[in-house]
């Protein structure tokens, strides 16, 4: 005779009731005696329906019948298999980034808890990561929307049987609302560009910041801004992140600092030959 359990993991809360509990979804075993021969080993199943069907069709036939089963889609495959496909969509490489930052994160925390396969990765296995972010507030409701993402993308690819992500609850957000500067501290602000040490960088830091605080643009849309952009006094362009269209006319003061600024190719703050986020980097550090 032989029976299945479940052999808990170490995480299991369930793990202290023994093999009298199998409403988890820990690894099936199976452990006993067929044909004279004892068996003691896992099915690499955690279905339990599944695995009574199989133990019925070794009693049946008086011998273990091995499964032509296909291998279970691995997460490290399924993370590539997204990214292949977010790439053919189009997507923004800010975007592409943040997944695979997010992906290198789940694959790292799947080794360490011994998970390999997608159908490993159930409900407590992402909270369980979900927690291990640093991330807090808006920061991890972005990361969590591209963990849903990821799971609605894997299920609707019929990789896994349920989407266990549907069931994880955004976190409580309490940023507080930014706000505007007040004049004597842009006064200050100013007054720091002045005082930076590179005189030529200064004149354009200047220039930014100025442009920043009466465009209203975001900054990776004021540091790749053409030259051309700007006729009669009115800026004109089309965001990069939303494609909206953007008409503002600039103030005198900010025409002037912008003319000032030394003319090294077609962009005011960009050579044009780097990457974008390369660029809006340095200005952030400035």
């Amino acid at each position: 005779m032989i029976t299945i359990y479940r052999r808990h993991r170490r995480g299991c809360k369930h793990r202290l009731q023994g093999r009298k509990h199998r409403h988890c979804q820990c690894p099936i075993w199976v452990d006993g005696t067929l044909a004279g021969v004892e068996i003691r080993e896992s099915l690499k199943l955690r279905d339990w329906q599944r695995a009574q069907e199989i133990i019925r069709g070794w009693e049946a036939n008086g011998q273990r019948i091995a499964r032509q089963e296909a291998e279970p889609m691995s997460v490290k495959e399924a993370c590539n298999k997204f990214l292949a496909d977010a790439e053919a969509r189009g997507l923004r490489p800010s975007t592409l980034y943040k997944y695979r930052l997010l992906f290198r994160q789940l694959q790292d925390f799947a080794k360490s808890n011994g998970r390999r396969f997608l159908c490993e990765c159930d409900l407590d296995f992402l909270r369980r990561f979900r927690g291990s972010w640093p991330n807090r507030n808006m920061a991890a409701g972005k990361k969590l929307q591209a963990l849903r993402a990821f799971c609605r993308f894997v299920h609707d690819s019929g990789w896994v049987a349920t989407n266990p992500a549907i069931k994880l609850k955004p976190p409580k957000i309490t940023d507080r609302p930014t706000m505007p500067f007040t004049r004597d501290e842009f006064t200050r602000i100013l007054a720091a560009c002045d005082k930076y040490p590179d005189k030529l960088n200064a004149v354009r830091l200047r220039a930014l910041v100025l442009l920043l605080r009466y465009s209203g643009l975001r900054i990776t849309d004021a540091v790749t801004v053409r030259r051309d952009r700007i006729t009669d006094g009115k800026l004109f362009l089309y965001t990069a992140k939303t494609g909206t269209a953007v008409y503002c006319p600039l103030p005198p003061f900010l025409l002037t600092a912008l003319e000032v600024v030394p003319t090294v190719n077609e962009h005011f703050f960009w050579t044009g030959t780097s990457k974008p986020k390369s660029a809006v980097g340095d200005w952030q550090r400035a």
